[in-house]
């Protein structure tokens, strides 16, 4: 079962305009959303064998005993002709909300078609180790086999304000994941993989890497973090760029941003004649560069434009890209033909566009990840008995009870209700036809009156669902686990829970049945029954 993505909750105009209508964002991309793209942008890219080199040796050493598969697309990453599928993520705990699993599935996917189709080409994994919110990536969440959520929060060493891939994690609360998805049929299992990631007291980026790699390794997903040394001495030319031509990028990017309102959407990322594209690293603590007059400051200190250059030159991994600037990085760094985006993302990049062209001349295609909502056979059961599509449960709690209440009302009850409504709506439609006829200033008031007596007729049937709910104690229990498995926290189940308590569920299966699913031609949101 497919849904549109427009029919999902707190879907992005600018993405839905994207996906389904063209058209109306075709001056704020380079190319439509669809693999054809990937392979158009690959004949675009032209990269220095040098660079190529460096940067293969490079991942080589940041994928060291990933396995044959990741092996081989390094190999592969080395030819000329080779371009990359690439996504990423930020390091959450256990590996953050399940879509990350769905990112990496999704580029391995459409890597694989590329390379059927005669592109050559590998999945890469971007780490988002610079991030410094640390509130975003601290905590994990997972449910019981009762449904019920639970909050998993990491305990942490590090700077506030320091980019998340510089915290250690002390704690990562694997007890209380044990005690939740305990009962579940593979529970040891992911158990064993949490451990296993998260020994010894890890950063954040080498237990999230472990833990996708454990999954993932058997598909050739070659992952990278941005913070090593070298990779920054080889992204330095773009950001050495970027910097010499931050007034006229921002000046662009203000511009885009007018653009984008004028066309009827909103500017997703932020910018203002201080903004610079930067943050920099101040004694290991992210610090936003700000533009003062024909300077800049980060924090207490101000800088010329040729004291930026010259740190730049002396220290490039003192520089770090802001949203905007950060995927124009990293395809200056590959071969990028394609770019797997959840919705943010790729609504960012109708703003970056205009970087990449100014940059790099080029630009990759971007292109959805797969979504997901799984069902399991509890879940399928309860939509089948109470009449629900899974889109009728992306509602709060109380909405979706009534919804269900309103399933139990006897049919005998139901026949009488909407018999009298009609035999209401019959006499009132007779007189307001007399009154008419009788003194047509009377029609006002009387529709007014006929309005109240509706909603008195629409309150006793609402009371009349929510009564049989009462006594129905087992119908609550099943719209509380609809709700809290389907729509946790009022939002889809994907950008909520991570990927751990799927695998103790359904075990390393899930994984594969993922994969399977993962359709190059479907932009929609899937529902999968497992």
């Amino acid at each position: 079962m497919c849904i549109r993505q427009t029919e999902l909750p707190g879907i992005r105009p600018l993405f839905a305009s994207l996906l389904y209508r063209f058209h109306e964002v075709a001056d704020f991309y380079r190319y439509p959303p669809v693999l054809d793209s990937a392979e158009a942008a690959a004949r675009e890219i032209r990269f220095d064998p040098r660079h190529r080199a460096a940067l293969t040796a490079e991942l080589r050493r940041q994928n060291e005993g990933c396995g044959p598969e990741t092996a081989a697309n390094l190999d592969r990453l080395e030819k000329p002709d080779t371009v990359v599928v690439a996504t990423g993520q930020q390091v959450g705990l256990f590996g953050g909300p399940v879509f990350a699993l769905y990112k990496a599935l999704t580029a391995v996917r459409f890597a694989a078609e590329l390379t059927r189709r005669g592109t050559p080409a590998v999945p890469v994994f971007w780490l988002a180790t610079e991030d410094h919110d640390l509130a975003e990536v601290d905590h994990a969440w997972v449910f019981s086999p009762d449904g019920v959520p639970a909050k998993l929060r990491a305990v942490t060493q590090g700077a506030a304000g320091a980019a998340v891939g510089a915290h250690k994690i002390v704690d990562a609360d694997l007890a209380k994941l044990e005690e939740t998805v305990s009962g579940f049929p593979f529970a040891d299992e992911a158990a064993a993989s949490a451990r296993e990631a998260y020994a010894d007291a890890p950063y954040f980026a080498d237990a999230f890497r472990a833990l996708l790699r454990k999954l993932l390794c058997r598909f050739g997903l070659i992952f990278l973090c941005p913070m090593q040394r070298e990779i920054r001495r080889l992204a330095a030319p773009v950001i050495e760029q970027a910097v010499a031509r931050s007034p006229e990028l921002t000046a662009k990017l203000l511009v885009r941003g007018r653009q984008l309102e004028q066309a009827g959407f909103h500017r997703q990322v932020r910018v203002d004649a201080e903004t610079s594209l930067f943050f920099l690293f101040e004694n290991d603590v992210r610090v936003a560069l700000k533009k003062q007059g024909d300077a800049y400051r980060a924090g207490a200190k101000r800088y010329t434009h040729g004291d930026l250059l010259a740190r730049l030159r002396e220290n490039p991994s003192a520089f770090s890209p802001n949203a905007l600037l950060r995927p124009v990085m990293q395809d200056f760094l590959l071969p990028t033909a394609a770019l797997v985006g959840g919705p943010a993302e790729l609504a960012y990049l109708g703003q970056s566009a205009v970087l990449y062209e100014s940059l790099l001349g080029r630009m990759p295609a971007v292109l959805p990840r797969a979504s997901f909502t799984v069902l399991d056979g509890r879940a399928a059961k309860l939509l089948d008995r109470y009449r629900l599509t899974p889109a009728e449960c992306f509602v709060p709690a109380a909405d979706l009870e009534e919804r269900i209440a309103a399933s139990l009302v006897p049919p005998e009850l139901h026949g009488a209700f909407a018999g009298s409504v009609r035999e209401i709506e019959t006499a009132m439609l007779r007189m307001e036809r007399r009154l008419s006829s009788f003194d047509p200033s009377l029609h006002a008031s009387f529709s007014l009156s006929a309005g109240k007596i509706r909603y008195q007729l629409e309150k006793i049937q609402a009371k009349t669902a929510r009564e049989s709910l009462r006594r129905n104690e087992t119908a609550q229990r099943h719209a509380a686990y609809l709700s809290s498995f389907l729509y946790p926290n009022r939002s889809l189940q994907e950008r909520v829970y991570g990927m751990l308590p799927f695998l103790a569920q359904f075990g390393g299966g899930f994984v594969d049945r993922i994969a399977d699913a993962i359709a190059p031609d479907c932009v929609d949101h899937q529902v999968l029954t497992l």
